[in-house]
């Protein structure tokens, strides 16, 4: 049972034979994505103060023009990944193909792969908007001891074995899950602990909260415009309120504790979707289905998705369970 004011060290430990695999190997590797998310946080709290904010210059694999913070958060959680040698593959957002961990030691026998987005809603980071970190955890598919490859990656969300995020925000939150139930922990900046501060957080069935970039209405299907009509409309508890950042994590966050629905649709701009399966819409669909929610493409669940390649693109609504359903049947219609 979760103790509100527990550390995170407490809880993992605590906590350590629910998960599926006992080795600790999982518990290490969740204690080494705290610690990078300590020493990315300590950098975005002094954006303003140091020569770290505004773009490099560079674009990455999806196109987008990289944050100086994207670069130093990607290499922090890489490299802290690797040291610690705990796992046998990452997968960035950043990257443009995994990389390999001990591929050179024969005897290595780590057994768990990452995909992170090291830094979620980086263009907001400028004018000091909340940003945050996506983790993805899977148990390799491979035999242990050889190089990974890229079927340890793609696998269904339905695999996940962990995954959460760190919303650098007001307060600093690392919200995760093993696939019981979903605990949120607060960062103490004076003493650097996170304690436990929302445990078994739960998405309430309904919400009044829609989250979507209305500045592309034209450009999204007809089932999704009448969808956001719906949400307008003055009947009962609606109208719905708007409220959408641009940071999937600060949207998610928000939605699951006041309730509400984020959609990122396709449209005639990006036909498949903006945001990435393995990155992105997995990790926050476990945490979604763990918290009492649902997450879909719009027609079938995340989760049930066969990826097929690391960068793939999917429509993506999440949310209270009532509201990403009508949604759904509106897409249906």
């Amino acid at each position: 049972m979760a103790k509100k004011n527990q550390t995170l060290g407490e809880f993992i430990i605590e906590n350590q034979s629910a998960f599926k695999y006992t080795s600790g190997e999982l518990s290490r590797l969740i204690n080494s994505i705290r610690l990078a998310a300590k020493v990315v946080n300590h950098e975005v709290n002094k954006a303003g103060l140091v020569d770290i904010i505004g773009a490099v210059g560079e674009t990455n694999i999806q196109g987008e023009d990289q944050q100086k913070l994207d670069v130093y958060a990607n290499d922090i959680f890489i490299e802290t990944l690797t040291n610690r040698n705990i796992v046998c593959g990452i997968a960035s957002e950043e990257e443009d193909d995994f990389i390999t961990v001990n591929s050179q030691d024969e005897n290595h026998q780590n057994k768990y792969v990452v995909l992170i987005d090291p830094l979620d809603g980086s263009s907001n980071i400028d004018v000091n908007v909340s940003v945050g970190t996506i983790f993805s955890i899977y148990r390799r598919v491979t035999p242990v001891g050889t190089p990974v490859q890229m079927e340890d990656f793609l696998q269904k969300g339905s695999q996940q074995v962990a995954a959460g995020y760190v919303v650098y925000g007001t307060s600093t939150m690392l919200v995760y899950t093993t696939g019981h139930g979903v605990n949120g922990f607060t960062l103490n900046p004076a003493i650097g602990t996170f304690y436990l501060s929302h445990p078994e957080m739960q998405f309430p069935e309904d919400g009044k909260i829609y989250s979507v970039n209305e500045g592309n209405y034209i450009h999204f299907p007809q089932g999704v415009k009448n969808y956001i009509k719906y949400c307008q409309e003055e009947d009962g508890d609606r109208p719905y309120t708007s409220r959408y950042i641009g940071s999937l994590v600060s949207d998610f966050h928000r939605n699951m504790i006041k309730g509400g629905i984020y959609m990122y649709p396709k449209s005639s701009k990006n036909f498949d979707g903006k945001l990435r399966l393995l990155y992105e819409c997995n990790p926050m669909a476990f945490l979604a289905e763990q918290a009492n929610g649902k997450a879909s493409d719009g027609v079938q669940r995340i989760l049930d998705i066969e990826p097929k390649e690391l960068h793939q693109r999917v429509p993506f609504f999440c949310g209270s369970k009532n509201m990403v359903e009508k949604a759904e049947e509106f897409m249906r219609k």
